[in-house]
């Protein structure tokens, strides 16, 4: 594992980063993925479709200090926004309080829009609500994310 702040190499037993004192996430909604320095998008659409490390879909940070930053996704809604209670909380001021919500019933994951100001974008279109399939690029705000899926 490594430091998605700093990139050090981490001990599956660490908590905190000794390079830049990070704390380490242990909340099994979050993991990382390493992004690799190259151009848009960072996962291909073969890489998304089977994510190691990954059991379900997963939503990738694709740039930005928290590249490589995933959400993990659970089967049920999940909702994303700047509202602390947020099964994802995004902290931006481009992020409404409570923005879309994924839901992934089956095979299938769907992103709705909860009525954001600045909406939701999928492959660069604006969307109430869709079918993701991996590879596909959600903007959040300022935030560009990548569907992954793995199978554990």
């Amino acid at each position: 594992m490594r430091c998605p702040k700093c990139d050090t190499e981490l001990a599956a037993s660490q908590s905190t980063c000794p390079s830049c004192g990070l704390v380490i996430e242990t909340d099994p909604t979050v993991a990382y993925v390493p992004v690799h320095d190259r151009t848009h998008p960072v996962l291909s659409p073969e890489e998304a479709r089977s994510v190691a490390g990954i059991e379900g879909y997963a939503l990738v940070v694709e740039k930005g200090p928290r590249a490589g930053m995933t959400f993990l996704l659970h089967p049920g809604s999940t909702s994303v926004g700047r509202h602390p209670d947020s099964d994802i909380f995004l902290d931006d001021v481009t992020v409404s309080r409570h923005h879309c919500r994924f839901t992934w019933e089956g095979d299938e994951l769907v992103v709705e829009d909860s009525g954001s100001t600045n909406g939701t974008y999928v492959n660069g279109s604006r969307i109430d609500r869709t079918t993701l399939q991996p590879g596909d690029e959600v903007l959040i705000g300022r935030f560009h994310l990548i569907v992954a899926r793995g199978h554990g």
